[in-house]
């Protein structure tokens, strides 16, 4: 190596532009059951991998073709998909994959089981994140089923012998949610969204037929939705915007210190799964490298 090379390389590694802390690039995968799901509970966190340069991919197990008070079938599968890429765009991740099942009649099959395991196996996840088995909504809790279920055989070689099985098992997550039986959700790891909840909200700005129609009309709260579109964003976001429980922010101050938690407005949460790889707290930070950012 040349003096000139050498002395570039020390200066680039002193100002931070090589890092061998964070080289490898991270491959995300956050699973829902509508297409709409992972926006709202992890859009923030996926916005926030992307603008590390990490890959995030979303699925939607179901197709949300029955989600709409005034539309349905097909027609509406198409609206939801659009929305759906639209929002992939606007949040900056790599992929929003739409699966061809039913909205409202998921069941935890083996043939779902298999579909949401090639799709782990073909973005070679690190990190899995899907609802809680206990949720309000059928497909939300069989979503959280199917997940469970693909957690163990994403590494078996002889189940989906068509796509390659993971050579290392990926951690798996569960999203935040409020239910309490049998067991209330624990924020094991707390993300700081205020960089981009912005970006968060304009994501879930792309799904009108949700956002603006069909949740407004079946909460019975349709005539508050305003017309003109900042009004909307700006509605939008108050109304999205979650308030920080006691936990929560307790992860906060664990991840970021007291000082940098006061200050945070905005976070998501996650539950480390019982199944797939369990991490260790440095692990954690690696895979998660804005914690503490």
């Amino acid at each position: 190596m040349t003096r000139s090379i050498f002395f570039t390389f020390i200066a680039l590694l002193f100002f931070g532009q090589v890092s061998f802390a964070q080289s490898k690039e991270l491959r995300i995968i956050m699973i829902g059951a509508h297409p709409d799901d992972c926006d709202l509970k992890s859009g923030g966190t996926a916005a926030l991998f992307a603008s590390l340069g990490h890959k995030v991919k979303f699925v939607s197990v179901t197709n949300g073709d029955a989600g709409h008070q005034s539309k349905g079938g097909g027609a509406l599968a198409k609206i939801r998909r659009e929305e759906a890429h639209e929002s992939a765009r606007r949040l900056g991740i790599e992929e929003y994959k739409v699966l061809d099942n039913h909205d409202g009649e998921l069941v935890p099959s083996l043939e779902v089981r298999l579909q949401i395991i090639r799709e782990i196996r073909k973005w070679k996840a690190d990190v899995v994140i899907a609802p809680r088995p206990n949720d309000y909504h059928p497909d939300h809790r069989y979503t959280g089923v199917l997940v469970q279920d693909a957690s163990f055989m994403v590494s078996v070689p002889n189940v989906a012998p068509d796509t390659e099985p993971l050579a290392k098992n990926a951690v798996f997550l569960y999203f935040q949610d409020h239910f309490q039986r049998p067991n209330p959700f624990r924020a094991d790891i707390v993300i700081d969204i205020d960089k981009t909840f912005d970006t968060k909200i304009n994501g879930l700005d792309a799904h009108v037929s949700q956002f603006y129609e069909w949740l407004p009309w079946i909460s019975g709260y349709p005539n508050d939705v305003p017309e003109g579109k900042k009004e909307r964003i700006e509605w939008l976001k108050q109304f999205r915007k979650d308030g920080i429980n006691d936990e929560v922010r307790a992860g906060l101050e664990k991840w970021y210190g007291t000082a940098h938690a006061k200050k945070v407005s905005h976070a998501e949460a996650f539950q480390i799964c019982e199944y797939g790889k369990q991490p260790t707290e440095e692990e954690i930070k690696k895979l998660f490298p804005m914690l503490g950012k």
